[in-house]
């Protein structure tokens, strides 16, 4: 079940390896090369230091010196003991799941790292209960029990065959319970984790520098000392930054036009691009307590309207592909029911949605988007839905923007009645591009009632482990999310990675839900 690691670095981030530029000599891999910390850059900035707070791209840090139960070690095809020695569903029914902790855990201050530790920090983020953030991941858990210092059972409220998938997420990083405090989140710029790597300092929005763990048990098999991440507002900058030998590796929000001249070799003559397909999914949001955008009618023209390809294309020069379904082609249970259901772009389609409804003036809509998360196209892009509504003669948009830490808070207040989101999977599971966005308790910060999906669809394929045969529920699930139309998918992202020629490791770097183990990064030595 759930076999879709290398399935997804083999279609999703390593279907080709193109090196723009060959390099001199003979290179072996070396684990530092006598030049320092690699550097890697990247456009998403963590959120927040605390995991109880974060579902979003804060994971990618966490991943990195937090550690979880599980997790993915490189070429896995499901998720895999890491703080644990082992762990199993212990009953038939897939409501009883145990871990068995390794043996001298410590986290890097020196504090033992024992059962009631992962005890305190899953129950810590159902606590805390942070709006938007990862509590909505744990809907099935029950209760957890420490037994000793190294047996933790999940007792689950319903089946759930996910949830090995829900632990080897970063929300469920395992924090100490000297360190952060039980019912409220951790102030101030530190981390106090057991992962492969310490940060030795960080810099809100400016850089985290890692250093090796020497305490840490567990699967990685470091392969570098050292990596600091400088967080870019910019692709451009970030690129400029690579092509200075200012970085090594850039990755996240590398936008179209900078991608597209590293592939036609118009670079400084020493770096390698890997690309393959990915599923990372962009798409609006509707707030239905807007007086506008609460209207089905309107959400529907919208739908109606939007030109996928042309946004593709003419934003993002076709290193994106259209998206007419939640569920990203490549996952089981990926449909194209936007398209069956609305067809082509259409004017006069959208023109009698809205007068059937009753709405015969021109539509007033605020659409905003985040300056900093998703990379620099994304202001080319909303420029380019503007136009597409506003051709039809039909709306009025007016665009908004916001950094990402101020843009969270926005629409988790309902302050936005359209806006955008990139979902980057937390499991390569069609499970998680549904169940994050609906009920009470999501990932949007605004509740969406979707009594078929929640009580029914999900819990009976969450009774499946054999995801093959959850087809037809996500099938279903997908339509009732076509008729809601409270969500538009747009497109469905590649993956891109830029490096260095003497760096080796990217395009083992990422694991199935495409966030990057920088411990597979190493420098090249001849010899």
């Amino acid at each position: 079940m759930f076999n879709r690691n290398r399935g997804l670095w083999q279609a999703a981030a390593i279907a080709s390896i193109s090196s723009l530029v060959a390099g001199c000599g003979v290179l072996s891999a070396d684990s530092s090369g006598g030049k320092g910390p690699i550097v890697v850059g990247t456009t998403s900035a963590p959120s927040t230091l605390d995991p109880a707070a974060s579902w979003d791209q804060s994971w990618e840090l966490f991943r990195n010196i937090y550690q979880t139960l599980l997790s993915y070690p490189s070429g896995a095809t499901t998720p895999q003991p890491d703080a644990a020695d082992s762990c199993r569903f212990s009953d038939s029914s897939n409501t009883t799941y145990t871990c068995e902790l390794r043996e001298g855990l410590k986290f890097s201050n020196g504090h033992p790292l024992d059962a009631k530790a992962v005890k305190y920090s899953i129950d810590r983020i159902l606590k805390i209960n942070v709006n938007g953030g990862p509590a909505g991941l744990l809907g099935s858990l029950a209760r957890v029990q420490a037994l000793g210092d190294r047996e933790i059972v999940f007792h689950l409220n319903k089946p759930d065959a996910t949830f090995p998938f829900v632990l080897a997420t970063p929300a469920m990083s395992i924090v100490d319970p000297a360190e952060y405090p039980e019912r409220s989140l951790r102030k101030g710029d530190t981390i106090d984790g057991s992962g492969p790597y310490t940060l030795q300092s960080y810099e809100d929005g400016k850089k985290a520098e890692l250093v090796k763990n020497d305490t840490y048990k567990g699967y990685a098999e470091r392969k570098n000392d050292a990596v600091t991440i400088r967080y870019f507002q910019d692709s451009s900058t970030m690129v400029t930054a690579l092509k200075d030998k200012q970085v090594d590796v850039a990755f996240r929000g590398l936008n179209a036009n900078d991608i597209v001249d590293l592939q036609r070799h118009d670079a400084s003559g020493n770096l390698q691009l890997i690309e393959g397909s990915g599923i990372e999914i962009n798409y609006l949001v509707f707030n239905p307590k807007d007086p506008w955008a609460g209207k089905l009618a309107v959400r529907k023209a919208i739908a109606q309207l939007v030109d996928r390809g042309a946004i593709a294309h003419k934003v993002y020069k076709d290193t994106v592909e259209p998206l007419y379904s939640m569920v990203p082609k490549g996952l089981t249970g990926h449909t194209t029911d936007f398209f069956d259901d609305f067809g082509n772009p259409s004017t006069s389609k959208a023109h009698k949605i809205l007068a059937d409804a009753g709405i015969t003036q021109r539509v007033p809509l605020t659409l905003w988007y985040t300056t900093d998360r998703y990379g620099s196209s994304t202001k080319l892009e909303f420029a380019e839905i503007k136009q597409q509504l506003e051709d039809s003669g039909l709306f009025t948009i007016t665009l908004k923007s916001r950094p990402w830490n101020t843009y969270v808070k926005g629409y988790q207040n309902g302050e936005y009645p359209v806006f955008g989101r990139g979902w980057f999977p937390d499991f390569p599971d069609p499970d998680n591009f549904i169940a994050p966005f609906v009920g009470n308790q999501n990932a949007l910060g605004t509740p969406y009632p979707a009594p078929e999906i929640t009580g029914k669809l999900l819990p009976r394929s969450r009774s499946e482990s054999d995801r093959a045969n959850v087809v037809s529920d996500f099938e279903q699930a997908q339509q009732i999310l076509v008729n809601d139309a409270r969500l538009l998918p747009l497109w469905q992202g590649k993956q891109y990675v830029a490096a260095s020629d003497d760096i080796s490791g990217a395009e083992q770097a990422l694991d199935p839900s495409t966030i990057m183990l920088m411990g597979e990064l190493s420098r090249k030595t001849s010899w």
